[in-house]
């Protein structure tokens, strides 16, 4: 299993002035669904943040999300675990392949791939 990328999810309902902030660190918009936006650095793409109203497709906002390339065998390995599954493994219709997990300190973390 491979980890492409961790994003720290942002709840804000100051929208634009957070995007401006971030902006000013040197962040542009890359995905924008009205919910839920994600700036990417200009120098080194994968370097993300998640402004976050509220998941719009699960029932709990997730505190990060973690990319993976291949999230059945990830969501097998924490189902094995006993971890909590807060949102089962699905495909959402905006791409993506994921699952909500609970980690030991309480966080909720999106673990997905994209299709």
């Amino acid at each position: 299993m491979t980890v492409r990328r961790v994003v720290p999810n942002i709840p804000t309902d100051t929208w634009e002035e957070s995007r401006q902030f971030y902006g000013r660190l040197g962040f542009e918009e890359v995905m924008n669904h009205g919910w839920i936006m994600t700036l990417a650095s200009t120098a080194v793409p994968g370097a993300q943040v998640s402004l976050m109203t509220a998941d719009r497709t699960a029932p709990v906002t997730p505190d990060m999300s973690v990319e993976v390339d291949d999230v059945d065998a990830v969501y097998a390995a924490v189902r094995e675990s006993g971890a909590e599954i807060v949102y089962a493994l699905h495909d959402e219709e905006w791409g993506v392949r994921r699952f909500f997990v609970r980690d030991p300190s309480g966080r909720v973390v999106n673990v997905l791939s994209h299709r």
